[in-house]
């Protein structure tokens, strides 16, 4: 798979290089290409962008785009570590950057573009040198393959499923933020913003829930109901308790049983 998206890549640039001569032509194919793709100057300037990376990017305008946008003062570009990277491409050779990340709200941070519920576009770039007659790099290219465009909600659902599924074992960011498809900082910065808690409080607040529901069996001790909860009936545990709940285990049960 991964031989055939190399070689579609690879075909890809040698078409739009050979359209390169025809100015008006190349237009014409990047505006009805379906792919997000930019045309830079060597110097890193953006000089033409297509429909499809307008609205994946969500660029409010050409205007407030093109002649301005820097690829090489990208705050972004640089975060990643990527910068080095790219301006190989001046060199005649063609750069691959596989799984760039950019977080959208740095996006809307540093550029023109429109507040969405996205949190992070993911995609695979290839940049490509436009050479002129005389093979001197005048142009160069940069096509992206959007992998997934992470939106806040369907990774929440997806970190508290995981929490649901798995509350009987030790917390863990690290796994909970992977079956989220994101990395341990953003996952936690993104609950926390959509539901007001932490991973860990909220692992902690419905493993509590549980731990109700167990102690309103009554052929299970106080013990007993904290240990079909995977915790161990001490001290700390009976406080932990006590503060999400308001009264201790034992009056719980004697309330809620009446």
């Amino acid at each position: 798979m991964k031989e055939q998206i190399e070689d579609a890549q690879r075909s890809l640039t040698k078409s739009f290089q050979s359209l390169f001569t025809e100015h008006e032509l190349l237009a014409k194919v990047i505006e009805c290409f379906p792919y997000p793709i930019q045309i830079f100057t060597p110097d890193g300037t953006v000089r033409m962008i297509n429909k499809a990376a307008l609205e994946t990017i969500g660029i409010r305008s050409l205007e407030s785009h093109i002649g301005k946008y820097n690829v090489f003062q990208d705050p972004i570009v640089r975060a990643l570590g990527v910068e080095d990277q790219v301006r190989q491409v001046l060199t005649g050779k063609t750069v691959q950057l596989t799984d760039f990340n950019a977080p959208y709200q740095d996006m809307i941070r540093y550029f023109n573009v429109v507040d969405r519920d996205i949190q992070t576009i993911s995609s695979d770039i290839t940049c490509f040198p436009l050479p002129n007659a005389d093979g001197e790099v005048e142009y160069f290219a940069a096509v992206f393959i959007i992998k997934k465009i992470y939106r806040g909600k369907e990774e929440i659902s997806r970190g508290k499923q995981y929490i649901k599924d798995h509350w009987l074992e030790p917390f863990d960011l690290s796994a909970t933020a992977k079956a989220a498809c994101l990395s341990k900082a953003q996952f936690a910065k993104l609950f926390k913003k959509h539901t007001g808690v932490t991973p860990h409080e909220y692992y902690i607040n419905y493993k509590i829930s549980k731990l109700k529901e167990k102690l309103l069996d009554t052929n299970l001790t106080v013990a007993q109901a904290f240990a079909a909860c995977n915790m161990d009936y001490n001290g700390h545990s009976a406080k932990l308790f006590k503060r999400k709940v308001g009264v201790s285990p034992s009056v719980y049960r004697k309330m809620s049983l009446k």
